[in-house]
């Protein structure tokens, strides 16, 4: 059974406030569990955002107070290709193109989207779910929410790009401990190991991640798209290429006009009024 575009637009809700944008898991009744077609929902939100101007962060959250996202939401069919009578249900390099086409996307236009993204984890945030999380440039977590490295506990492999970020928040021996052994990692244990940024109580999640986004919407936006771009690239490329790339960043960003904002606010000593552009 697929979704219709009336009952997805319900499971991904999506609105803007103060320059804010809120991307909110809504599937109560599968415990947030995240469908494929919510998954590309979600891609394309995060991917609509880059190079308007009415956002300047975004909020990733879920609705309740229990579960971020525990996964993959398994009870959805999945659309394959026709086959003969004979053909296994999954063939091989069928779990790879949906991969491929599905979870890398959603993960990838997190991280590339334009704008700082804030994680708010309301609760369990398991496999795919915390590596949604994960993503994100800032996590604030919940205190009774935790992380869960979830795929030993199946027999399978971790997914969703997992193997990929973990190891450059954590190192390759401690996320190896994570993903051999996953356990739950509570928020206080999370905090310790730089798998979040704060860690708050359930009552404060929501104003604090707003807190947090109205000082990043209000601050110079494409200072902050730079900074993020560059950080993002040191994980993967050599000195120098970061170097170039950083010289480059910084030359744009100098024809900004929130950057001739910055220079004259501050010989003229005033505070800056950000313009996002």
């Amino acid at each position: 059974m697929t979704e219709n575009a009336e009952e997805l637009e319900n499971m991904v809700q999506f609105n803007i406030v103060d320059q804010v944008a809120w991307v909110t898991i809504n599937n109560p009744s599968k415990g947030n569990a995240m469908s494929p077609g919510m998954r590309d929902r979600m891609t394309a939100l995060f991917e609509s955002l880059n190079g308007q101007f009415e956002a300047r962060a975004v909020i990733l959250t879920a609705s309740g107070e229990k579960l971020f996202c525990p996964g993959a939401d398994i009870s959805v069919g999945r659309d394959y290709a026709p086959r003969p009578e004979d053909a296994p249900a999954l063939a091989v390099g069928e779990p790879r193109r949906m991969m491929l086409r599905g979870q890398h996307p959603l993960m990838s236009s997190i991280l590339d989207c334009e704008l700082p993204v804030i994680a708010a984890v309301n609760g369990t945030a398991a496999g795919m779910g915390a590596h949604l999380a994960l993503m994100c440039d800032l996590v604030i977590m919940a205190d009774h929410a935790k992380f869960i490295e979830v795929f030993a506990r199946r027999g399978l492999v971790p997914d969703a790009l997992g193997t990929w970020i973990l190891p450059r928040l954590v190192g390759p021996m401690k996320a190896k401990e994570l993903m051999f052994f996953a356990d739950d990692i509570p928020s206080e244990r999370a905090l310790e190991l730089g798998l979040c940024n704060t860690v708050v109580p359930g009552e404060d999640l929501i104003s604090t991640a707003m807190e947090w986004a109205v000082r990043l919407a209000t601050g110079p936006s494409k200072a902050h798209m730079f900074t993020k771009w560059l950080i993002n690239r040191a994980l993967d490329v050599d000195r120098h290429t970061i170097a170039e790339e950083e010289s480059w960043a910084v030359e744009l960003n100098n024809g900004s006009r929130d950057a001739q904002e910055g220079v004259n606010s501050f010989r003229e000593r005033r505070d800056p009024e950000w313009k996002g552009f």
